[in-house]
């Protein structure tokens, strides 16, 4: 049975002259494709290993960084936050024709859905956000130049360029006029902050984007799908994993997340643990819901554009634009300081 976007010979020979030792023949198996980068679980006689690369159709190469998602993993290896061992890239895409990293495959509990949550208890919820939690202070409090990212990403005007940015996708992937999109925009762009922190940001940071010890699932054994991270603002990375507790959130992703779940703790609540871990200030935090809101509601209406193109198949990604309007009013009323 062929995979898609993989040649397993190809791959045993590029792991072979990176010097990695594969014993016996090679086995692998796609675990995660459809609109995020292509997953797929090698093996051989004696280990196991992690194989990504983007999509065989449709890429955009910013939302599918190879050679991103390999920097920072490797730089952060011995930085206490949890990651995957790295052990090769292919930069030049001549194994699997697209760029290819390979890291060290780590056993564990990824929870995606409402079903996979089931099987924690509410105490075991509890904790496991509060490490998440936790975890994501401690990737903020790394000094980047201390790790080898100091030229990662321009975090000076970065909330700036991410309002200019969102805007201009949206002019992309409209499907429709929606009044409410412009004016955001232009709240938006008035409430920008004067001054903002600086760290490395994942961009993507919820439960189903970490990997948890099956024993102990408050344990984080490894975050994951770093392929967004960049030097920004940190509080972008807390309001959006505040934003994404919206049960709207459910037509962007097309199933019943876990991160949706009225077990988890509210966004106000995940902000005031980010906070008192941090030992952060959350100042301007209206501005950076309203601008995660932002994001979230045009994400949604570009899954329903490149359905209708072509690129994307069933009732889920038409879906997902019925979304946007809700993202777009939220974000409005959050600079409004109201996050009902």
């Amino acid at each position: 049975m062929s995979l898609p976007g993989m040649d397993i010979d190809a791959l045993a020979r590029f792991l072979r002259e990176q010097g990695v030792e594969v014993h016996g023949d090679l086995r692998v198996e796609l675990i995660s494709g459809g609109r995020s980068n292509l997953t797929y679980v090698a093996a051989d006689d004696g280990s196991r290993w992690v194989v990504r690369r983007p999509p065989v159709a449709g890429l955009t190469p910013s939302a599918h960084d190879m050679a991103r998602e390999f920097t920072v993993t490797a730089a952060l290896g011995e930085s206490g936050v949890p990651v995957a061992k790295t052990i090769a890239f292919d930069a030049t895409g001549s194994t699997l024709g697209a760029p290819m990293t390979v890291v060290e495959f780590v056993d564990g509990t990824v929870i995606r859905d409402q079903d996979d949550l089931a099987a924690l208890n509410d105490d075991q919820v509890g904790a496991t956000v509060d490490e998440l939690v936790r975890v994501l202070a401690r990737l903020h409090a790394v000094d980047p130049a201390a790790v080898g990212l100091a030229e990662f990403g321009r975090p000076h005007g970065f909330v700036a360029r991410q309002v200019k940015l969102w805007a201009s996708q949206w002019d992309r992937v409209k499907t429709r006029d929606l009044p409410d999109v412009a004016t955001l925009h232009a709240a938006l762009t008035e409430a920008v902050p004067r001054e903002s922190a600086a760290s490395i940001v994942h961009g993507d940071f919820r439960i189903d984007n970490t990997i948890l010890d099956t024993a102990d699932p408050s344990r984080v054994r490894a975050v994951v799908d770093w392929e967004l991270s960049t030097l920004g603002d940190p509080l972008t990375d807390v309001a959006l994993m505040c934003v994404y507790r919206s049960p709207v959130f459910d037509l962007v992703l097309g199933s019943r997340a876990a991160w949706t779940s009225d077990r988890m703790p509210t966004a106000d609540a995940l902000a005031q643990t980010y906070a008192t871990a941090a030992g952060r200030d959350l100042g301007d935090w209206g501005f950076y819901l309203a601008l995660a809101n932002f994001k979230l509601g045009i994400i949604g209406e570009g899954i329903t554009h490149r359905a209708r193109q072509g690129s994307d198949a069933g009732a889920a990604a038409e879906r997902a634009a019925e979304a946007t309007p809700e993202f777009m009013a939220a974000g409005l009323r959050a600079l409004k300081g109201d996050r009902t």
